[in-house]
């Protein structure tokens, strides 16, 4: 049985060698799908930074009405997109900033998972300050982040 299993690779190969009009078509379908995958829509570093944005206005609005099952969805939001633009925008210089917001991520997290009102709004207000340094830290200061007044949608309740 074993015998089949190395026999049948080394055919699969020998068939391709011998036939290089096969092997034409197969590079051909490669670089075809290769050119798809290049000009496939990719969101940029802004897209997925509005994004955070607006979970982090939300998540907010969650804490401060002790609304604790919101505010664990949209903290995982947060760090869903920010897992995001590690994997898409990795070449970006701003990317390489990324791990600042993760102490005071995990802090905000403990105060949801323990229901502590006092906590969030401390941990809360350490993670937007910590926005603020990294937008320094790559000359993007002008893009200051605030703790928000009103919430980003009037349709829906933080309650």
């Amino acid at each position: 049985m074993k015998k089949i299993f190395f026999v049948l690779p080394i055919l699969f190969l020998g068939a391709c060698s011998d036939n290089p009009d096969k092997i034409s078509e197969l590079q051909n379908r490669i670089d075809s799908l290769q050119l798809k995958v290049d000009d496939s829509y990719k969101p940029g570093f802004g897209e997925f930074m509005s994004n955070v944005q607006i979970h982090h206005a939300k998540l907010w609005f969650a804490g401060t009405n002790q609304n604790w099952k919101l505010a664990e969805f949209e903290i995982q939001e947060i760090k869903e997109s920010l897992e995001d633009i590690q994997k898409f925008q990795s070449e970006r210089e701003e990317t390489k900033t990324l791990p600042i917001i993760f102490t005071p991520l995990d802090s905000v997290q403990s105060a949801i998972d323990k229901k502590d009102l006092k906590s969030f709004k401390q941990s809360y207000t350490l993670l937007t300050s910590t926005c603020n340094t990294c937008h320094k830290a790559v000359n993007n200061e002008f893009n200051k982040i605030k703790i928000p007044d009103s919430p980003p949608f009037s349709n829906q309740s933080f309650n």
